[in-house]
């Protein structure tokens, strides 16, 4: 079943446990949707993944294997989302988020593919649900009237210690 995420140690035979999970996530992925609540899915056709090396330490693996993934979400084109979710998902992405108004998120952490690609996706659904929580209203408060009080009181006092300060005249 060879496929776009197929291997070249696969073809050759040569499969690997990773390599081999790897295919069969992708094949039970494909033509899913990514279920984000009971009511919000995201469609395969908004998700694209690619594959890179992945940096930093990790011998023989880090330089032959395309570990790292980098998920690419069409938010601002996603007909599941409404126009709040997708501004506060733009403030909560940050610099992740594209001119284009696309959500990028990139994983390189473990060895596999097959996990890195299963934390993207979580954190995908996390930033989501995250952005579909609208912030509570601030509801201003009156500062009561013992407080105003004090507030004044201490402010006198201040005041006749300052006025202590100033310039000493001889009564000579």
């Amino acid at each position: 079943m060879p496929n776009r995420h197929t291997s070249e140690t696969q073809i050759k035979g040569r499969s690997s446990g990773a390599a081999l999970f790897a295919s069969l996530l992708w094949f039970w992925h494909e033509g899913r949707m990514l279920q984000i609540t009971p009511n919000i899915e995201i469609a395969d056709w908004e998700l694209a993944e690619s594959f890179t090396r992945s940096s930093g330490p990790g011998g023989q693996n880090v330089n032959k294997v395309s570990t790292a993934v980098e998920l690419r979400f069409e938010a601002e084109r996603s007909p599941n989302l409404t126009g709040p979710v997708k501004t506060r998902l733009k403030r909560l992405a940050g610099r992740r988020w594209t001119l284009d108004g696309a959500l990028i998120i990139r994983v390189e952490e473990e060895r596999s593919q097959a996990r890195n690609r299963v934390i993207a996706r979580e954190r995908l659904t996390e930033l989501i649900r995250k952005a579909l929580v609208a912030p509570k209203r601030r509801i201003a408060t009156r500062p009561t009237l013992g407080s105003k009080k004090r507030r004044l009181k201490t402010k006198k006092e201040r005041g006749e210690v300052k006025a202590l300060r100033g310039r000493v005249t001889g009564d000579d």
